[in-house]
């Protein structure tokens, strides 16, 4: 198994917790390692510039205040390479709160020209969901994508920390023209369109977008936040489309490693795609 480089957005936000998370996580994968199968040597790299980005295999949007990061992003030049990252070469990629944001196709509560989206997760959020940094709250909710990722069960609830939180309003489908339905929505943005680079990369594009879990409106925190609409039965606040995962809250300001230790594994399965693609690609006539 080749080096493996992941890389955290270092412009604004959590970024330093998500990167002591990914350390932790990288421990219990060599812990858990079979003696037959060496863990790959993991590198983790704080991301300001497209060169940096240009060394990772995979990348975490950490959270933050996404109309910040986007800003930096576009004044530092790494908002295009960031959306071929994602998009074009299709590289595993996780958001978390404002880093779903960035992720999503199409984001509401957001003025035309206030912040630019990456894209990757044809998905519709609704920003600060939640209401406000004072409203702020935990669940502790059961994550079944977990399975058993490290010695604790799955079963095991995972403390989930909402801070003015976006949640998936509304998945989009996959046909021509839903861009430009999104754009016409008032208070709504919409990423660029981008090719993917090859067929790898345009099937992972093409995958449905999974929901990961769910927040049950009844959760006694949600219940003393007058600020929450609480239409339905639950709020999506986890998505998976091919190698790009979203999540609504910050597992990095926790000191549980689960979701990364998910995650890992996760880009450690893209990354062996990857390699048997370009070695297919090379022996074809």
């Amino acid at each position: 198994m080749p080096d493996v480089t992941v890389g955290v957005l270092a412009l604004q936000g959590a970024f330093s917790e998500h990167v002591q998370l990914l350390r932790a996580a990288a421990e219990e994968l060599s812990l858990k390692g079979a003696p037959a199968q060496p863990s790959p040597r993991w590198r983790f790299l704080e991301v300001r510039t497209p060169q940096e980005l240009a060394l990772c295999d995979a990348l975490i949007l950490p959270g933050g205040e996404s109309t910040a990061i986007s800003l930096v992003a576009a004044r530092s030049g790494l908002l295009e390479p960031l959306r071929d990252f994602v998009k074009v070469l299709r590289r595993p990629t996780w958001g978390t709160c404002a880093g779903l944001i960035l992720l999503a196709e199409s984001a509401n509560r957001t003025k035309k020209g206030g912040q630019d989206l990456i894209g990757g997760l044809d998905v519709r959020v609704n920003r600060n969901h939640f209401g406000r940094q004072t409203e702020s709250f935990q669940a502790n909710l059961n994550l079944s994508f977990l399975g058993d990722t490290v010695d604790k069960s799955a079963n095991e609830p995972y403390r989930c920390v909402f801070i003015r939180a976006p949640v998936v309003e509304r998945i989009l489908p996959h046909r021509d023209g839903v861009q430009t339905e999104e754009e016409s929505r008032e208070a709504t943005i919409v990423a660029p369109s981008k090719a993917p680079a090859d067929e790898l990369a345009e099937k992972e594009t093409r995958a449905e977008v999974e929901v990961m879990a769910t927040l049950p409106t009844q959760t006694p925190a949600l219940q003393q936040n007058q600020a929450h609409e609480h239409r339905g039965t639950e709020d999506v606040i986890a998505v998976k489309q091919g190698n790009v995962f979203g999540i609504s809250f910050h597992p990095e300001l926790t000191a549980d490693p689960r979701i990364h230790v998910w995650w890992l594994q996760e880009v450690l399965q893209a990354v062996e795609r990857r390699h048997q693609f370009e070695i297919a690609d090379k022996s074809a006539p």
